[in-house]
């Protein structure tokens, strides 16, 4: 019920988001008969901020068209590889007229992003995406919006999560030989488990794997976003914040943890910084600061857009990895594509080097959650093994931004390059018989 009134109100108040965006334009309009005066530029400045405060922002582009490598300029070309019920695997390729260019990335290594599905679009790591272009070949996983896939695609779970991301591995490795993986916040767990499960059953596994301020141990440090999860009870969740999707979306029915919900609590997290960012917003268009006021829009146009998750998949990760720690515990069971159910032991994984960062001040992911996946790996040599930590940076400047730019990519590069070359690369072994062959429901599993 609550997605239908939050909907409701959503219709009613979009005539009035067009009237303040209106009313905006006509008092900033030097041929508006309001003139140029103080009043005019505050009036306009209200109704924007209006306007931004009241408008549905809809899933954004990544945007990215070309880049600068050298002086060189690369025009990206973004296609969709792989198209799955609730995910596409965007590759962003890169085109270039210059010989000595192309010759030099021809053998740059192949990176697969794992973006993560909680709560905003993976155009969150567009910055993350440009950035990684200049020396790599990038593809990123493109979660879908859960409220716009159809009921007869069936449900989305965990193991579905861990099943694509496997998918697309083995995708990459079948174009390039092999390739390197990075996964940022919520993905650190499921990509952990994908490597670790393609290990026990003896295929090929990336060379390397990056994992940046995600839950693997979520016992450590716990945040707030870490007590929510630990404090309320599974039921608590399933009663209180899942809901089924509106009449008015194609995915009408299907049960969801909206996205609505999620950018609430995020505002919560830091109601104060919200308030402060948005009036600095106002003064800045009444001096008419415009760059200012653009980073703001661009911060939010972003911060704003956010997508509901199947509720399947939204109760397991809160049951799995904040409430069981099945993950750090060696108790997680995943269902393959073929039915089959397989124990998750990162012990397996012997060649994947793994570099894991973290963020001094991350408030989602507390220090010590992503280095733990050192301690699970144990298999792998601690020559193939890194770790570091942002001092300054929060959560999201480990991945975007400044300190992202400047400090955490040139290592992140750096690593994925010393290991670029390392073990020869085999042709994937044949999958070994998995640790259980029952089939088992999902249903049963849950439970």
């Amino acid at each position: 019920m609550l997605y239908q009134i939050y909907e409701t109100q959503r219709s009613l108040m979009e005539p009035f988001a067009d009237f303040a965006q209106a009313a905006s334009k006509l008092y900033s309009n030097p041929l508006s008969p309001f003139g140029q005066n103080p009043f005019a530029q505050r009036a306009s400045a209200g109704y924007d901020l209006m306007y931004r405060l009241w408008k549905d922002y809809e899933k954004p582009a990544f945007g990215i068209t070309s880049i600068d490598v050298d002086g060189a300029e690369m025009a990206i070309h973004e296609r969709v590889e792989i198209d799955k019920p609730f995910c596409e695997l965007r590759r962003f390729k890169r085109f270039t007229d210059d010989p000595a260019t192309l010759d030099r990335i021809k053998g740059q290594p192949a990176v697969l992003i794992v973006a993560p599905l909680s709560g905003h679009y993976a155009t969150l790591l567009r910055d993350t995406v440009r950035t990684m272009l200049k020396d790599h070949k990038v593809y990123i996983t493109d979660w879908k919006n859960a409220r716009n896939v159809p009921l007869e695609q069936g449900e989305f779970h965990l193991d579905d999560y861990v099943n694509y991301v496997q998918e697309f591995i083995r995708h990459l490795q079948g174009i390039y030989g092999n390739c390197h993986v990075i996964s940022v916040c919520q993905p650190t767990v499921p990509v952990l488990a994908a490597v670790s499960l393609m290990a026990s059953r003896g295929e090929t596994t990336p060379l390397t794997m990056t994992m940046m301020g995600g839950p693997i141990d979520a016992r450590k440090s716990p945040t707030a976003v870490n007590n929510l999860a630990m404090n309320k009870s599974y039921e608590w969740f399933e009663n209180n914040v899942i809901y089924r999707v509106p009449s008015n979306f194609p995915g009408a029915g299907r049960r969801v943890y909206p996205g609505f919900l999620q950018h609430t609590g995020f505002v919560a997290m830091n109601p104060d910084r919200h308030m402060s960012s948005h009036y600095d917003y106002f003064k800045n268009l009444i001096k008419g600061d415009d760059a200012s006021t653009e980073a703001h829009r661009k911060f939010y146009d972003e911060y704003n857009a956010v997508l509901d998750m199947d509720a399947d998949y939204y109760l397991e990760t809160i049951r799995i990895v904040f409430q069981e720690f099945a993950l750090v515990n060696g108790t997680w069971d995943v269902i393959s594509e073929n039915g089959e159910l397989e124990r998750v032991d990162p012990s397996s994984i012997k060649t994947t080097a793994h570099f894991t960062v973290e963020g001094e001040l991350d408030d989602i992911s507390g220090s010590g959650q992503t280095e733990a996946a050192h301690e699970l790996c144990y298999n792998v040599p601690k020559s193939r093994q890194k770790h570091l930590e942002v001092k300054g940076a929060g959560h999201y400047g480990i991945f975007s931004g400044r300190r992202w730019r400047d400090q955490v990519y040139p290592q992140v590069r750096d690593f994925i390059q010393q290991f670029h070359n390392g073990p020869t690369v085999e042709a994937p072994k044949p999958a070994r018989k998995a640790v259980k062959t029952a089939k088992t429901s999902r249903r049963k599993v849950a439970a």
